[in-house]
């Protein structure tokens, strides 16, 4: 983005960055870095980036809080905004151009592992469950902070079950 920390990344701005690299930019994303000011710890959901974004990058790396339980929240809401980013390649009049890598994303998961997205003959499913928002490609911030705290207490009444914690 324009800064070391920017609130919003636009499609014009992405569109910009391609023009002078003449491919796709890797995003390294800074939103919840606070490296620099461990005073400063982000807790809410990842936003502010334009929608469609994953099919115009080559790839998106975060820079997570210092803090390593302060990231729950924030990689938790990346995934949801990832799933809809795949939603929205299923969709690609709503994504601007479809990147065809995205496609291949859409994996089995590895057994005891959670799956953000799965495929099926109908096309792709969301973790959100009966919420339209990774399948149609729309993502909210609001609702993804809320699977993100819910999921959240639960792992935090899992951890305090178990003994020896």
């Amino acid at each position: 983005g324009p800064k070391v920390v920017s609130q919003e990344l636009s499609a014009e701005l992405l569109e910009e960055v391609e023009a002078v690299l003449r491919r796709p930019p890797v995003i390294w994303d800074n939103l919840y870095a606070n490296d620099y000011d461990c005073r400063r710890v982000f807790l809410g959901p990842y936003m502010g980036r334009a929608p469609g974004l994953m099919s115009r990058l080559q790839g998106l790396l975060l820079n997570p809080n210092c803090e390593l339980q302060a990231n729950f929240i924030p990689i938790h809401t990346l995934g949801t905004w990832f799933g809809s980013e795949l939603g929205s390649c299923a969709h690609p009049e709503r994504a601007g151009t479809s990147h065809p890598c995205l496609r291949q994303l859409c994996l089995p998961s590895p057994a005891g592992l959670p799956r953000l997205m799965s495929c099926s003959s109908s096309g792709m499913e969301g973790a959100l469950g009966d919420s339209q928002g990774a399948q149609d490609g729309s993502y909210s911030p609001q609702e993804a902070l809320e699977l993100a705290l819910r999921d959240w207490v639960a792992e935090i009444n899992q951890q305090a079950l178990e003994p020896g914690k």
